[in-house]
């Protein structure tokens, strides 16, 4: 239970179909030792003390795990190494399948759990061609699909799991708060990252990085290595990126490339994003058997992507796959996932790798 109205409808649903059910909570925050603002320790408390409030109206338990140190570890010091070496991560497809369906998992077992149960909307179905036991597909909204952030689970993991909003639509659970009057009670809901309680992430970085962690300002060069102007701190942008460059021109200019071993962050134009092909590591596959012949799939590249036609080639010693786009994408962004379709199957996914400019 995360305390926002996705889990709220999940556990009430799953109460609705019978089912014994207790609620878990992560408690995310940094552990001793690490800053908390006075903001964000005041917005944590706000968060728990409303889902307690939440859960005692559906009449269900409610079980708070302390998971700051393996979160810390897990996600948030990754999160931190990622920028400091130029790329964008992405810390939910990190934290389901590692610390959601991995160590939270463990600890409601311990309590009795059958089930572990999200908010996720997605579907969750038996296979019917063998390969595997259980088939993960995106949720029928496809505005609050969120299959992207679970291509990284085992097919363990993914017997252990429930998704029962995978067939509703974010209308009809909306609905449902209002009716029920529980909408005014909820948390406005944030595109923001969960352990991010106030502020932005760049002051998070700044406030948790070791100190001299992160280089100072640097050159922003064109493609052509002419200088441009000076950045901030390659944290501070990603791939894609038009907005705040501080560069006078009659065209736009877009972050083409970030390099932290010269602290250099690379321009150009709109038509220097494009990008025909990129290379995949960390390859998980999900709902199929790890292929050995090149296969045709759609991909998404980033959350709100429309998943693009490509080829995709294996190289399973490695656990890589490079995928051959059929038209060539922007802004292929280096840290964030790329995740594999069959139509709406998730085939499964991995991590853009970075790759030279052009």
């Amino acid at each position: 239970m995360s305390g926002g109205v996705d889990s709220l409808r999940a556990a009430a649903l799953l109460q609705e179909q019978g089912n014994d059910v207790f609620a878990v909570h992560m408690r995310l925050s940094p552990p001793s030792g690490w800053q908390l603002a006075e903001a964000e320790a005041a917005a944590l408390h706000r968060r728990e003390s409303n889902l307690e409030h939440l859960t005692s109206l559906l009449g269900i338990p409610l079980t708070i795990i302390d998971m700051q140190d393996v979160f810390t570890e897990k996600v948030i010091l990754p999160f931190i190494d990622a920028y400091r070496n130029g790329l964008t991560p992405n810390p939910c497809v990190i934290c389901n399948p590692v610390v959601k369906f991995g160590f939270l998992l463990q600890e409601a077992r311990k309590l009795g759990a059958e089930q572990l149960a999200t908010g996720h909307y997605v579907r969750k179905k038996l296979a019917t061609d063998g390969s595997v036991p259980f088939h993960l597909h995106r949720g029928i909204d496809p505005g609050k699909d969120q299959s992207y952030f679970l291509y990284g689970l085992t097919q363990r993991q993914l017997a252990s799991a429930s998704f029962p909003l995978g067939d509703s639509t974010k209308s009809e659970i909306v609905a449902w708060a209002r009716q029920k009057g529980y909408w005014s009670m909820l948390p406005a809901e944030s595109q923001e990252l969960c352990f991010v309680f106030a502020g932005t992430y760049q002051e998070f970085l700044l406030q948790n990085g070791a100190p001299g962690l992160f280089a100072g300002p640097g050159p922003i060069v064109d493609m052509a290595g002419n200088y441009l102007g000076r950045h901030r701190g390659i944290f501070s942008y990603t791939i894609g990126q038009r907005r705040g460059l501080g560069i006078a021109s009659t065209e736009p200019y877009y972050v083409i490339d970030l390099d932290p071993s010269s602290n250099t962050v690379r321009v150009g134009r709109g038509e220097d994003l494009d990008r025909s092909h990129c290379e995949v590591g960390a390859v998980n596959w999900l709902s199929i058997a790890p292929p050995s012949e090149p296969l045709r799939a759609s991909v998404r590249i980033r959350n709100q992507h429309r998943p693009a036609p490509a080829l995709l080639v294996p190289d399973a010693k490695r656990q890589r796959v490079l995928v051959r786009f059929d038209d060539p994408q922007r802004a292929v962004t280096p840290g964030q996932a790329a995740v594999f379709y069959r139509g709406d199957l998730v085939l499964g996914g991995g991590t853009i790798l970075k790759s030279p400019c052009r």
